[in-house]
Order: structure tokens, then sequence, then C-alpha cells
């Protein structure tokens, strides 16, 4: 059986993303990040090559790791400045009719009570085509600001994070029943109070004891993607993710953290073929494998060492700079995304990884691996990553900004296309229906689906049952 191959891209809204210093290329257009032309046009762009979506990245804090302070971030413009992603979607949304949004928020900022409403609003005005990548943030930056005392512990935010999704999950599928809204003009009722329920949450994070505020958007739950790639993070993903998202450099890492990821949903009793696993990817494509190279190594020159070094030390909590470029990366604890520590030693036991070395590597689509040549090479590889780790589909990083999803679209999509392994048309429908083929809902066993009749019994939905 031929295996989609499924494909989003990979943006955030600031300059340069994952590709330090190549704002700087001519034909780069990143710094355009602020007008929503670059988002429409982005968009068009994408549904053109039917890409399943736009994968849009965030944080809430600086990189100021590096040497202690957030100069180099700025100089280089490392994920600084960086503007809010949820208000871009709706303009693109209403100039597309298929692609989907994946949207990042950190539910370690938000009362998930305010967060509830406004993914609620954007599925609304979307249509039911936007999904929740679910983060805890790693940059202490972002807690400080926010008047917190400093980022929790790795692992008592996923506590956090399970009470969070509880609470959201009661707001999203419980607290109005579907028949609620009547707008009956006759009668000049729009809501059945008697169908509409408080929630009476009161956990040890959280106390919400009301009722949603939004009546129910189309997919009540937006599709949920989760990237934590710790122990931790892929028992989270194994109970609650339906999209997954890794930074895997090897396939060896890939196939094993798919796999871990599948086995976790099997214990939670979900159906692990439901989970769809996405890799960050960066593609370099010309006609030919020597014009690749050639656009590759002109890439290159515009990668910033520094600014590769400054998202590695905010992705990992080790400051680099105190380091010398030819030192080798020692594993370490740290208590921010520990998966990225982890990534470079587990990558190959054999090998001894030196700063430099790292820079280089992250300096162009940030972990991920980069694949260099013609439509034909790019697309056997991609095929044979697919076979060889059962990741379902790539988060494309760019290089140079509209340019790499550009050469996607006119090159590589084509190219699966022909070989039968990339959709010629969406389904319809929402994001989930397109993603998964079946209804707009959370489906069962999904915890969240659990608590579909919380307002009218009382009591959580037994797994199973309708």
């Amino acid at each position: 059986m031929v295996r989609e191959i499924r494909l989003n891209a990979f943006d955030m809204n600031c300059v340069g993303h994952q590709s330090p210093g190549l704002w700087r290329h001519p034909r780069d257009r990143s710094e355009s990040y602020k007008d929503l032309d670059y988002w429409v046009n982005l968009a068009k762009t994408l549904e053109r090559g039917k890409f399943d979506g736009l994968f849009i990245a965030d944080v809430l804090g600086v990189y100021d790791v590096l040497n202690g302070n957030v100069n180099a971030a700025l100089k280089h413009s490392a994920q600084v400045p960086v503007n809010d992603p949820l208000q871009l979607i709706p303009t693109m949304a209403h100039l597309t009719e298929n692609l989907g949004f994946g949207l990042t928020a950190s539910l370690s900022f938000e009362h998930p009570y305010t967060f509830a409403r406004r993914i609620s609003t954007l599925d609304h005005l979307t249509k039911g085509r936007v999904g929740w990548n679910i983060v805890t943030s790693y940059l202490n930056s972002g807690a400080l600001n926010v008047g917190q005392a400093g980022q929790l512990r790795h692992d008592n935010r996923y506590d956090v994070a399970e009470e969070y999704l509880e609470v959201c999950y009661k707001l999203w599928e419980g607290s109005w029943e579907d028949a609620a809204v009547v707008r009956d003009r006759e009668t000049g009722v729009f809501t059945n109070p008697g169908k509409v329920h408080p929630i009476a949450h009161k956990g040890e994070h959280f106390n919400v004891p009301g009722i949603h505020l939004s009546e129910p958007s189309p997919q009540r739950t937006p599709v949920l993607y989760q990237a934590g790639a710790s122990s931790r993070g892929k028992d989270f993903a194994g109970a609650h993710a339906e999209c997954i998202f890794v930074a895997a450099p090897s396939k060896a890492v890939l196939k094993r953290y798919v796999s871990n990821v599948r086995e976790a949903a099997e214990k939670a009793g979900r159906n692990p073929r439901e989970i769809l696993a996405f890799n960050l990817q960066t593609v370099i494509l010309g006609e030919t494998d020597a014009e690749a190279k050639r656009k590759f190594d002109d890439y290159r020159k515009y990668v910033s060492y520094e600014g590769a070094l400054t998202l590695i030390s905010g992705w990992t909590g080790i400051d680099f700079g105190q380091f010398s470029p030819d030192e080798v990366l020692r594993h370490r604890y740290t208590n921010a995304v520990q998966s990225a520590v982890e990534t470079f030693t587990t990558i190959d036991p054999s090998k001894e990884w030196t700063v430099r070395e790292m820079a280089d590597w992250v300096g162009i689509g940030g972990f991920g691996p980069i694949f260099v040549g013609s439509p034909q090479t790019v697309a056997d590889l991609l095929q044979e990553w697919v076979e060889d780790t059962d990741v379902d589909g790539f988060n494309l990083a760019y290089a140079v900004t509209p340019e790499t999803f550009e050469d996607a679209v006119n090159l590589l999509v084509p190219e699966l296309q022909k070989r039968g392994v990339y959709k010629t048309e969406y389904r319809k429908g929402t994001l989930r229906e397109k993603l998964f083929g079946h209804g707009p809902r959370l489906a069962v066993p999904h915890p969240g689906a659990s608590y579909r009749d919380l307002g009218r019994t009382g009591e959580r939905l037994a797994v199973g049952q309708n």
C-alpha cells in the first residue's frame, strides 16, 4: 500500500526563524513578517501545493542565555523581534479554502479560561481549520516577564499541562450541548439555558467554576499538536496529541521517537496509527543536483555563527559562549528543552560534536536534517525516511523565504504526486476531517472526548462510550 506523505510549512512571525543570518540573503523576504501581504501570499502558495498546513512557531521570551544577555539575539534577529502568531491566521484563512493553521501557544503564560475562548473564536473564523501546538515553554525570560518567579521544573510543567487540558476539554467539549444554540426568532430565545453547563472545575492549579463563553465551534477542540520529545513529553503526547512534531536529525533518532510515542498512545488506550508524526526537515531544491548544491553553498555564506549559538543556548539552557568553537559537547541536564541536549549526543554515539559543528548543523533549518538535490533526489530521501522511520510527513523549515517554500511547491510536490505518494486534492471539511478522514470532533477514546457530556451528566463518559 502506498503511504501518503504529508507536508506542513514551518514558519514564525519573526525574521529568519531557524536560519540565523539568512535574512541578509538578497532573495530573502522574512523581514516582511510585519506585512499581511507576505503571509497571504505564502498561504496561497502553500494551498496551491496542497500543503496540509502552515505550522507557526512562537516563543514568549528572548534568547538571553548566550553570554547571559539578549545582545546576540537582537543583533542577529534570533527570533526577536517576534510578533503574535494568532493574529495572522484569520486573514490567511479568509483568503484560502483548505489550508490548515497550526498555532503555537504556551499554556504556561495564559489562563485556560481566556485561552479556550481565543481558540474557539479562531476555530469559528477559520471554519474549523485550526490546530493548537501545545507547548509548556522553555525560556526563563518569558516566565519572569509575566510576573512568575521563574520557569517551573521541566516535568512539573507537564503536570500543569495535564490539568490545563482538562479545563480546556471541559470548556470546549462539555459546557455547551450540541443543541444549546436554538436561534428561535419566534420565541426570542437564542440559547437554551438548560443546555449550557458550568464546568465546576476545582483543581490544584486552576479553579474555573463557570461556563464556556463561546458557542460550540466547528471542531470544538482544535487539532492537537505536541512537540515535546523528552520522556515526559512523549508520554504526554501519547495521551493527548493527534499530531506530533519532532526535530530528529537522523533516522535512528526519529524511528525511536515515533515508536515511543505510538507505544505511549497504545498504553493510554488510543489507536497509535491515529497519531500523525511530522519531522522537521529543510529541503534545498534545484532542477538538478548540481543546481541545488550551488544554491545550498550560496545560502551557507550567510549563516550567522553567533546567531546559531544564540538559538542553541536558548534551546538547551547552556551558555555556549563559555566554550571555544572546538570544544566537545558533553551531555548535561538542563531545565530547558531536554531533547535538544540529547539530540547531538545520540545521533552517533561514536562521534564527538564540537560547538562549531553544532552551530554549522543548526545554521540552516535548526535541528532537523537538510536534503539538497533535484526533485527526484529529495523525493527519494523523503520516501526512504517514511519507510524506515514510520514518520507520516515533514514540517519544512526555510533557508530563504518564500523561495524555499516556492521551490517545494513548484518542484517537489509535482514529483511526489507523480509517484502517487502525495494528494492531488484536499478532503472536504475541517482540518481534523482533512487529516484523518472522519468527523470534525475528537474521536473516542481520546481523553478529551470523555468530557463530551460532562455538563449533562456531571460525570465523564467511560472510554468507548458514544
